[in-house]
């Protein structure tokens, strides 16, 4: 289940599917993602596929985790420091963590947020802040960031979210209800004009506002 060849399929699977950057692949390769499920689903953790991990929420196919880290790290500059809207089982947050300086992430749900906080320490990622807040806001006083990733669908992109980004900083977002598009936001410089392009389509749960204990 957890052997290295079983992994290196994983990573096969993802470079057929067009996944090129070889960082990326490594993190990939190297992330224990049987950690982030239950036992009960650990069996099938490198299968290329979405598993739920428990209130309404999925742990996200790796090749969605793989697609939008190597879209996030080629759109813009250098990454020094990203949020991440939706800790979830913080998988993607792990991944993260491993290629850029430091991450910010945000997660809604509390019981799913202190798991993720105890996978992250195991794996001894300690450039990871976490906070129980409503995703949509971000992470506001704190700063602007180089990159912004969201591991659920908004209707329409938060203006909050857009308004943390730094100076050319790149967000990577699935937009939309039915139809939901990964979606790739960089702001031109200091301005607050924005470039957006669609990029593929793409089902992820609901960015969903307030919080649950």
């Amino acid at each position: 289940m957890t052997s290295k060849r079983t992994r290196e399929r994983l990573v096969q699977r993802l470079m057929e599917q067009g996944v090129s950057n070889q960082s990326v692949l490594e993190v990939m390769s190297n992330t224990p993602r049987h950690i982030f499920l239950d036992e009960a689903l650990s069996h099938r953790a490198y299968e290329d596929t979405a598993l739920p991990i428990g209130h309404g929420q999925t742990l996200s196919q790796p090749y969605i985790v793989a697609r939008m880290t190597e879209i996030l790290l080629g759109a813009g500059g250098k990454m020094s420091q990203v949020l991440e809207v939706g800790t979830g089982s913080g998988y993607q947050t792990a991944v993260l963590a491993q290629l850029v300086d430091q991450v910010w992430s945000v997660e809604r749900i509390k019981p799913l947020q202190d798991k993720a906080r105890e996978r992250l320490r195991l794996l001894g990622l300690r450039n990871v802040q976490l906070r129980h807040a409503d995703g949509g806001f971000g992470w506001p006083e704190e700063k602007q960031f180089d990159g912004i990733l969201s591991t659920a669908a908004p209707r329409e992109i938060p203006q909050g979210l857009l308004d943390q980004l730094a100076p050319d900083g790149v967000l990577v977002i699935p937009v939309g209800v039915e139809a939901q598009y990964l979606t790739l936001v960089m702001r031109v410089g200091d301005t607050d004009e924005f470039k957006t392009q669609r990029l593929e389509p793409v089902r992820f749960v609901p960015l969903l506002s307030g919080i649950t204990r």
